[in-house]
């Protein structure tokens, strides 16, 4: 379970690390900027407790599991971006400094839904991955 754990927060922060990048030249920077937290490690990792939902899922449709997902991952980014703001005294990716987005509370962003929805997808093409090659 550790290593898994470990698997996740690192997978999680390259993707943050891409898609961040990838914001950064849709706003015109050449140079491709990229932001993380340290945070995110752990919260990243935290996706070791969603293989037992996977596996409750795997039967339905992607649409069904796709929309599963989206809504698990805007649970757990809201939840975690509370308790950070409860304990540090500040949610490290506050939305709600942008008034232009769509945000519940500034812990989360409505126009993420397709990002969501299609990481919880990859999601569980990585953890079968992991099964297959006997990570645990």
């Amino acid at each position: 379970m550790i290593n898994r754990f470990v698997f996740y927060g690192i997978i999680g922060w390259c993707i943050e690390v891409i898609w961040t990048g990838l914001a950064s030249l849709l706003r015109g920077d050449l140079r491709l900027v990229s932001r993380t937290y340290l945070w995110m490690f752990a919260i990243y990792g935290l996706a070791v407790f969603l293989e037992p939902l996977h596996e409750r899922v795997r039967q339905y449709s992607w649409m069904v599991r796709g929309t599963v997902w989206m809504v698990v991952i805007f649970f757990i980014e809201y939840t975690t971006g509370y308790i950070l703001d409860l304990v540090i005294g500040a949610c490290p990716w506050n939305y709600a400094r942008d008034a232009s987005l769509a945000t519940f509370r500034g812990y989360i962003r409505l126009d993420y839904a397709p990002a969501w929805f299609a990481a919880g997808l990859a999601f569980e093409k990585i953890h079968d991955y992991l099964k297959r090659i006997g990570i645990r």
